[in-house]
């Protein structure tokens, strides 16, 4: 199937208003830019402004739920966030060209039935996509009125969250994960088709600050989808979305705003939860610590690693081992305290496991971290984490092991963190986790980039991207390495806080036009009673090395 005029996915707008929460905005800012799509039709809700009640009236109809109200008014002040997703922008000037219909819907008590004369008026505009940014639930006709469905937004995880509050109950469950999808609307509510599903670490202390970040980070879902729509054409399109989505029941109850009663319970919940994490993050402080084992293979039985414990004023994480003429090199982030920010330091280990001190190798104005390092025309190269620095940087090794110097910047004004460099079928692939929205988090979603040479300034965006979008495997965590006859990519799982555990998986398809992977083994600090994380694995000859997050008692000396 094409698309008619200029070759771009005609996209509707259901809006109840040209005001519109910041992320929404931004949404359709990238829409109207784009080469893919063009807004063509506004659907406006004209029902219009519902009179003005009393303060006793607004006050006796929310009476039941004032407590939640409450609380959200109060988050406003406590927990600020910038920037806000939910600052109120008007669209009035970015929508101007725009045709206008404007409706009266048909309404019950919870849903809006578009008129047939309305409808037929809508359709004659041959809409591509509808996208639902306004109006109540959807019945009727209007459904099939575009040529691919009205899309919507669930901001929470479906397969567990249905109803609302968005972001709430994620919290003060307090749930590792918050997720988030984009879904074709149908009768059934609850069994749209989902086109998009992402998840992000739910923040344990603000709804607001929760929110924010998955609120920032879904206006992307849109316009991607309607790039694959653009690119594959329909026919292929709903193929590909026939074959991923599956027969799901929901067996959990139906969210609704919590009930004064039922706020109370949860709010003390949450309260003392919160209250404990502060009194931990107190009385045991984390630390990284290194851990390694020396055997033949992947040493896989973490019980079995010893401990390298760095001083008190300092952490040691992000090891990534090299081993040459008979000695292993081991690559860290060393971050102290006192100054807030990390270099990179490096531990020599002989093949009995004796090491000496960290010596410091590469240091900046900012911060640096992970420090890959690979090999390429028989000369060493570093790519350290310097996001702090809007950028992917390259440095080389003039003389091996400590001596490093700028070689190149890779791609600019970037937020990418833990970039991974894999070659593969006469490429370079560029694995880095992104965040394309201030706001948004820098956990959640992998992209990925293929070049010619590792060295090269311009890497060709994967038309999947992002190829993972799911905090709970998606930022990498080592080298990619081969086992067995299958590659496997270390990724952390950040759910719940910051590098809590690792997922190994499993690389099925790597190419130009597809990357999938699969969940091999998930790793979690589950061995040591003081271990709260490890999220980066590094192995070469007979070493394996690992990072964890340990606490220790303050008091302690």
């Amino acid at each position: 199937m094409t698309f008619v005029g200029n070759g771009k996915v005609r996209v509707g707008l259901l809006l109840d208003s040209f005001v519109l929460p910041a992320w929404a905005y931004e949404m359709l800012v990238t829409l109207q830019q784009s080469a893919y799509a063009e807004i063509a039709l506004i659907v406006l809700n004209d029902s219009g402004v519902p009179k003005r009640r009393s303060f006793f009236s607004r006050v006796a109809g929310a009476w039941g739920t004032i407590l939640y109200l409450a609380y959200c008014k109060l988050e406003e002040r406590v927990f600020a966030v910038a920037p806000d997703a939910f600052e109120r922008r008007n669209a009035t000037a970015l929508l101007r060209d725009v045709p206008v219909i404007r409706v009266k819907p048909h309404r019950t008590t919870f849903s809006d039935r578009i008129l047939e004369d309305d409808t037929a008026r809508i359709e004659s505009h041959a809409i591509d996509v509808f996208v639902r940014l306004g109006f109540r639930i959807l019945r009727g006709k209007i459904l099939q009125a575009a040529r691919y469905g009205v899309w919507s937004y669930h901001h929470g995880d479906n397969d567990v969250n249905r109803g609302g509050p968005p972001g709430f109950w994620e919290v003060f469950h307090g749930h590792a994960v918050t997720g988030s999808i984009l879904q074709i609307l149908s009768e059934d509510l609850d069994n749209g088709t989902v086109l998009y599903r992402s998840f992000s670490s739910t923040d344990p202390t603000s709804v607001k600050r929760n929110r924010n970040k998955f609120y920032w980070k879904s206006l992307s879902f849109l316009p991607r989808k309607l790039k694959e729509l653009h690119a594959l054409g329909g026919t292929e399109f709903l193929r590909r979305l026939s074959s991923v989505n599956r027969l799901t029941f929901y067996s959990r109850r139906l969210y609704v705003t919590p009930g004064n009663w039922e706020f109370v319970r949860l709010f003390t919940k949450h309260l003392v939860r919160n209250a404990m994490l502060k009194l931990r993050q107190v009385l045991f402080p984390d630390q990284w610590i290194l851990l390694f084992d020396m055997r033949d293979g992947l040493s896989q039985s973490l019980w079995r690693f010893k401990r390298i414990i760095p001083p008190r004023d300092r952490f040691w994480a992000d090891p990534h081992v090299v081993y040459r003429d008979g000695t292993y090199h081991i690559f860290i982030e060393e971050f102290l305290y006192k100054s807030g920010k990390a270099h990179i330091s490096r531990i020599e280990m002989d093949e009995k496991g004796n090491y000496t001190q960290p010596k410091p190798v590469l240091d900046r104005p900012y911060h640096l971290s992970y420090p890959f390092v690979f090999e390429w025309n028989r000369d060493y190269y570093m790519m350290p984490e310097s996001s702090a620095n809007q950028s992917v940087e390259v440095y080389k090794c003039v003389a091996f092991p400590d001596k490093w110097e700028f070689c190149t910047t890779l791609m600019e004004h970037v937020t990418a963190v833990d970039a991974t460099l894999f070659p593969y079928g006469r490429k370079w692939w560029l694995f880095t986790n992104m965040r394309e929205h201030d706001g948004a988090s820098k956990w959640d979603e992998l992209f990925l980039f293929y070049a010619d040479t590792p060295l090269s300034t311009t890497w060709t965006p994967h038309p999947g991207n992002p190829v993972v979008s799911d905090v709970r495997r998606s930022r990498p965590a080592g080298r990619i390495f081969e086992q067995g006859g299958h590659l496997y990519r270390p990724s952390q799982n950040s759910g719940g806080e910051y590098g809590y555990g690792l997922k190994i998986n499993r690389i099925v398809a790597l190419s130009e036009t597809e990357y999938r992977e699969e969940e091999s083994s998930s790793i979690e600090p589950k061995w040591a009673g003081d271990l709260r994380g490890i999220h980066t694995l590094s192995h070469a000859n007979r070493l394996t090395v690992v990072d964890a997050n340990r606490s220790r008692f303050r008091l302690k000396p």
